[in-house]
Parts: C-alpha cells; structure tokens; sequence
C-alpha cells in the first residue's frame, strides 16, 4: 500500500459538481485530490446533456427542412443518416471533454485518481486500497437511471440514456417508458429523425411542469406523430430483445399491450451512493440519497455532498450553483444555503418549456394569494415573423405584484426562463417587468406584455379616470 494521501479537500466524483468544486479549490491554492471511477466530466457531458442536446440539434434541422414550405422555401423530405448524426453528436462531446479532462486538471494542481472510493472510518477515504485521509471532503457522485420493479423488464435488454447514444442505426419503433423531460427530448428527438415513437407515462406528460404550458407541447407531440399513452399503469414487461412488449392497464382498467423495435427506460434518476460506505463515515442517507442540510453539510461534520448524490434537483446547473456554496464553506468558512425557491428547469423539446420559481400549483399549496398573468406568443411580433406562434408565458404574482415564478413554452423558451431567474433572483416585481425596454421585435416582450396585464384592471377603476378627468381639466 502506498502512502497515505492526507490533502485539504478530497472531491469525489468528476461531472459537473465534483469538477466544478475541485477547479475552484484549487484555484486558491488549496491541495485537492479529486477521484473518479468512471470516464471525467460525468454523466451529463458523455450520456446526457450534451449527446442529448447535440441529437436534439440535429432533429431540429430534420423538422425545418419538413416545415420549409410554410416559408416559402421547396425542400424535398430529408434524408437522415444516423451514422452521421452520432458522428457529430460525438464530436461536440470530444471538442468539450478537454474542459473536464484530467491532463486540464492535473495541470491546475489537482491530484486525480481513479478508481472506486469507499470510506473505512469518518475521515478515511480508500480508492481501490490508496488512502486519503483529507480535512475535508466533497461528496459529488451523481446519479444514474432509475429502473422501475416491473415484471419481466429486468429479462429485456432495454436502453436508457447510457446506453441509448451506443446506438449505430435508427431504432424503427422507439418505446420510450417515462415522460418526464428525458423522455420527452428522445420521443420528439427521435421521431424528428425518422423513428417511429411511442410514449408511455403513467401520469400525465412532464406531472412537475404547468398543465397549461404541457397542453402546448402535448400538441406539437401528437402533430408531428409521437404516439402519447397518459395515464397508464405498466404491469408487465416481454417480448423478444427485437421486439420488446409492455403490458399496460389503462385509467379505465382495461389491459392491452405496445411493442416496439427498441425500449427507452427513462423514468427518473436514483442517487449513486452504493459502495460509499456511507456507514463506516457516519453519514446518513435514504432512498433517495446522502441526507444534508440546507448548508449541505451531511451529519459527518468533515463531509458535504452535492448535486445528484443528494436525490435533489438533477440539474447540471444545480450542480454547479452547489458546488461554489462548498467552496465558500469550506476555504472562507461562510455560512450557506440552498436556495428556498426551485432551481429553474428547462425541457429542450420544440417547443422548449421552461420555469423559475413557482408554478401557479406550487405557489398556491404554499398559501400564497396569487393572480396568473399569461401572454401568447401569438400576440408577439417576433414569434409571428418567425413563424413560432404555439407559446405562452405565464407569470404567477403575489401579493403587492411580487413576482413568485414564471413559466414558458415557446421558441427559446430557455433564453427567456434566465431573463425570470434574474427578476426573481433580484426581488422584482411586475413593475419592474413591465418598465423594462426590450429590443423590437423580440421574444422579451412577451413577459413584458404579460407584467403589463396586471395594470390594466386600474385603468378601468373609477378613482385613476376620475383623477385623469381632474388632470385634464386643470390642462
């Protein structure tokens, strides 16, 4: 056994947290070994957002070429080769991996070691036998596909999103079992591409999102072929591996079966934290990962965890947010804490749907007096010249027009969720929205027109026309 490693910070695991915490430890100086069992920059830069998004790019492409005779343009239909397409989705994974490569962070001072980490006491950490005993350590491991206990899934060789970019030709009938955001992405994804897909969820589409901005994507769906099944309870799971089956009871109670050529699992994600040996550390954890406190501090004093390990948001962004409070906690000794409000979430289908802050659901079960402010984008200049006219922005306001959430479905929609996150971040309210100058014509002045609404009901009350009246008489 080599000698003990005893650095100021051991970060475990390498994706968008661990790595995020590591650079920033390092920066400052702080001596910081950073251990990884898998492939560096984690599941979101090698089987999740960015084979995902550059897929996505890809059938975005597909479906303008389809649609290019609303726009004057004659196109014939397109010819998707998947070969290619993967191609290019592994080339944007291969032009970001340097960021998160460990030659970028062996050159920052970091200390990097692969292997699997397990602890054997509160301030131990063993890596395949070498020890690191650290003052401090950062637990930033992740989480993987949720797979449900159905009968007979465990017998098929289904795919989930680690498996699924392995893929070498276009699946002929996608089954995708989930319609949470991942689900959604590869059902739209895939069928712009040429897949015949099939969708089933148990509840209804994206159940975490405003009903009233998932109808305006439930329609898109359908309109351009993805067969939705809501509200269905899988039972059973056969088939043949090239043709697998899922048994379904629908609302009404009735079973009946679907088939495909391929099955998509996606149906949420579990917190990695098998193998830690949490135990031996004293640090607690539930089926939904490693306990921590809103300064994320787990109930070892010496460890904090963050990002998926902790069952909360699964967010790339969430991740990073988390991983700079562990920097200020651990190098300046600052108090921190996670956000009250959610982290904002963005859907990349077409069209893309966003929300920061509450949902008009949330806001209302937290006892608020809200009133909701909506805006089509059928009334935007914008979206009408570019033909993008399915969307909504919907604004959920409070008491003295504080602005609680915001919520978007529409072209760019995750451009527009940021321009909330920083009115909610700074406290503002639908004056502030209202008064704020977007250029013309844009997308912007969709919320702008929905921040208006909230005025119009005073420019009808007696008391603002009778003063308009006095100040008109006195010139």
């Amino acid at each position: 056994m080599s000698d003990i490693l005893t650095p100021d910070l051991c970060v475990v695991g390498a994706g968008a947290a661990g790595l995020s915490t590591a650079a920033g430890a390092a920066a400052f100086g702080v001596s910081t070994v950073l251990v990884e069992r898998g492939a560096m920059g984690g599941e979101c830069l090698n089987t999740g957002c960015v084979p995902s998004k550059a897929l996505l790019a890809s059938a975005h492409r597909a479906q303008a070429v389809r649609e290019a005779g609303a726009y004057g343009i004659e196109a014939a239909p397109p010819e998707v080769d998947f070969p290619a397409v993967k191609a290019r989705w592994r080339a944007v994974i291969a032009a970001i991996a340097p960021n998160d490569s460990r030659e970028r962070f062996e050159g920052l001072g970091v200390t990097v070691i692969e292997g699997s980490a397990r602890f054997v006491d509160p301030r131990t950490l063993s890596v395949d036998g070498r020890l690191v005993r650290a003052r401090r350590f950062v637990l930033a491991t992740g989480s993987a596909p949720a797979v449900p206990a159905i009968p007979g899934l465990a017998a098929l060789p289904f795919l989930t999103n680690e498996t699924l970019f392995d893929l070498d030709l276009l699946p002929e009938h996608l089954l995708v079992l989930g319609g949470g955001p991942v689900g959604v992405e590869m059902a739209q994804g895939f069928r712009r591409l040429g897949a015949a897909v099939t969708l089933v969820q148990r509840g209804p589409l994206l159940p975490r999102a405003d009903p009233d901005l998932v109808a305006v994507l439930r329609r898109r769906l359908l309109a351009e072929g993805v067969r939705l099944i809501e509200g269905a309870e899988v039972i059973g799971a056969g088939g043949t591996p090239e043709a697998p089956v899922l048994e379904l009871r629908g609302a009404d109670g009735a079973a009946h079966r679907v088939g495909g050529s391929h099955l998509l699992v996606a149906a949420g994600r579990r917190a990695s934290v098998a193998g830690l040996g949490l135990e031996a550390a004293g640090i607690a954890h539930g089926e939904k990962g490693i306990t921590v406190g809103r300064d994320l501090r787990t109930t070892n004093p010496r460890v904090l965890a963050i990002g998926d390990a902790t069952g909360r948001a699964a967010y790339t962004h969430a991740a990073g947010h988390q991983a700079g409070l562990a920097v200020r906690a651990l190098l300046f000794r600052l108090p921190v804490r996670l956000p009250a409000a959610p982290y904002p979430s963005v859907t990349f289908c077409d069209p893309e749907l966003g929300q920061a802050g509450l949902t008009q659901a949330e806001a209302e079960a937290a006892g608020h007096r809200v009133t909701v402010l909506a805006s089509a984008f059928a009334e935007n200049d914008r979206a009408q010249t570019e033909g993008e006219t399915q969307g909504l922005v919907k604004l959920v306001v409070g008491r003295r027009g504080r602005l609680l959430g915001a919520g978007v479905v529409g072209a760019g929609a995750g451009e527009l969720t940021a321009l909330f996150c920083l009115a909610l971040a700074k406290r503002a309210n639908v004056g502030d929205l209202a008064g704020f100058v977007p250029a013309y014509p844009s997308l912007a002045d969709a919320g702008k027109r929905a921040a208006t609404a909230y005025f119009a009901p005073y420019a009808k009350a007696r008391p603002t026309r009778a003063l308009v009246r006095l100040l008109a008489r006195l010139g």
